[in-house]
Formats: structure tokens, C-alpha cells, sequence
């Protein structure tokens, strides 16, 4: 079985957009679902549904993979899965290292539905000597001294790092250092990486502030004036015209993040 590091998933250099790489995974899991019960085909419109995307997307999405599906019969989900997964580099074998053993690193350790997707969990590293040797899900904690060479034993390309935010980008150095070219993080900080090395950050407190930021809209507490208070409250109390603090409309217009007001402070 290839080793994730000699071989490289071939969607880039085929042109499938960035857009279309992030839904084959949503495909792959409703497809996967749709295997398991041994349904045969599925609609466009069917697998769709299950994949919360409209049908025109899916086929342009599929297009890209040379997949366009028999009119009145639609697509074999077995070969779905299989080319999918081939796209996605599924059917190689990726060691992966998860930094930072606490409890989300555990929890992550964890999980049953890496091996199944083609990870390896090779390594589980922290640097509290109290975790060496202490097996979590099977798996002896190694300690960060060992990082370097436990990539370079391994074959490791992909590293997970769920340390502490202030831990975060020294860990992503090492790692990047010793050959690891993507990473998924989630320590709630931004890493900073050279070109070449693909992160994902995956901030559940993020994901919470923009649920929390709809729960308002809908609830109608979204704090937003009417026009009649909002042109009231731009007239000072004698009359005139009020001035906005310096910076403050730039600061409406553009949130820290550069596209929109942030719903909470980081």
C-alpha cells in the first residue's frame, strides 16, 4: 500500500476547483451511507439531498471527475465511492501525528472514522513528561523531545495539532521543519506556514458565535435599530449633526477578519 508521503492526491493538478474538493467529502459520506444499506444507484436529485447541495452543483461537481452518471438509471454508488475516494487520496495509507494529548486530543484519538477514511493514527505526542508511555486509545503518548523522529520513522505528512493556542505555531514549525506538509489545527490561533504547507483550522467556538449570530437574527434580538431610532439616534441633542468616533464607520464596514463585523471578540 503507497505511504502518504510519496504520493499525492492528483486534484489539483487535474483542475478540480478548491470549492468542489471541499464537497467531495459530503458526497463520499452520503454515498458511503447509501453502500452500506446496498443501494445499487442513486438520482442526482437523491444523492443531493443527502449530501445538502442542489442537484446542478452535484453534476458540475461530478463533471469534474469525468463521472456525468446513465440518464434514467443515475450513478452506481459503488464506483461513486471508489472514485471518489481515489480523488480525495483515500485509498493510500496516511500516517498522521495528533500534538497535544488533553482532552480534545484524546477525544480525537479517539475516533473510530480515521482508519476507515485511510489515516493511521502513527503517533500521539504532548510535551507533559507525566504523559509519556500513558496509552490513550490504545496508543503509547510519546513525548514532543521524539517529534522530528517520529515523523521521519513514520513517513508522516499529516499532523494534528490541538495544543494550547500559545503552543500552537512552535509546534507547527517543528512539524514543518521535519516534513509535515499539511495540517489540521485546532488550536484557536491562526498558524502561520510557507507556501507549499496546506492548513485547516477547525475553531468550534467560531462555528458557535455564528450560530449564536443567527439564533439572534431569528429570534429578531439582533440589536439592529429601526431606521427612525437609528436616524434619531445620529441627531445630538441640540440639533446638530453627530460626528462618528474616528474609525468607527471603517470599523462597521470592515471587521477584523477583513469581510464583516466580528459577532464576538476572539
Amino acid at each position: 500500500m503507497a505511504t502518504g508521503r510519496n504520493h499525492r492526491p492528483a486534484t489539483r493538478s487535474r483542475g478540480i476547483p478548491e470549492a468542489t474538493v471541499a464537497r467531495l467529502p459530503l458526497y463520499l459520506r452520503a454515498l458511503t451511507a447509501l453502500s452500506e444499506r446496498s443501494v445499487p444507484t442513486v438520482s442526482s436529485e437523491e444523492l443531493a439531498a443527502a449530501a445538502g447541495v442542489n442537484s446542478a452543483k452535484l453534476r458540475k461537481d461530478f463533471s469534474y471527475l469525468g463521472s456525468y452518471g446513465t440518464r434514467g438509471v443515475g450513478y452506481d454508488v459503488e464506483y461513486l465511492v471508489y472514485q471518489i475516494s481515489r480523488e480525495l487520496g483515500l485509498t493510500q495509507d496516511w500516517p498522521v501525528v495528533i500534538v497535544g494529548i488533553g482532552n480534545l486530543g484524546a477525544a480525537l484519538a479517539n475516533y473510530g472514522g480515521f482508519a476507515s477514511r485511510g489515516f493511521r493514527v502513527a503517533a500521539l505526542i504532548d510535551a507533559d513528561p507525566a504523559m509519556a508511555g500513558k496509552p490513550v486509545a490504545g496508543i503509547p503518548v510519546q513525548h514532543s523531545d521524539e517529534l522530528e523522529k517520529i515523523i521521519s520513522d513514520n513517513g508522516v505528512s499529516i499532523g494534528v495539532i490541538a495544543t494550547p493556542a500559545g503552543a500552537a505555531q512552535p509546534v507547527c514549525d517543528r512539524l514543518v521543519a521535519a516534513g509535515v506538509t499539511s495540517i489540521l489545527n485546532f488550536a484557536p490561533t491562526v498558524l502561520s506556514v510557507p507556501e507549499g504547507v496546506d492548513v485547516r483550522k477547525v475553531d468550534l467556538s467560531i462555528e458557535l458565535q455564528i450560530l449564536a449570530f443567527h439564533e439572534q437574527r431569528k429570534s429578531g434580538d439582533g440589536g439592529e435599530a429601526s431606521p427612525e431610532a437609528a436616524r434619531a439616534a445620529s441627531v445630538p441633542a441640540d440639533g446638530g449633526t453627530a460626528a462618528a468616533p474616528a474609525g468607527a464607520e471603517a470599523a462597521a464596514r470592515k471587521g477584523p477578519d477583513g469581510d464583516m463585523p466580528a459577532v464576538m471578540p476572539a
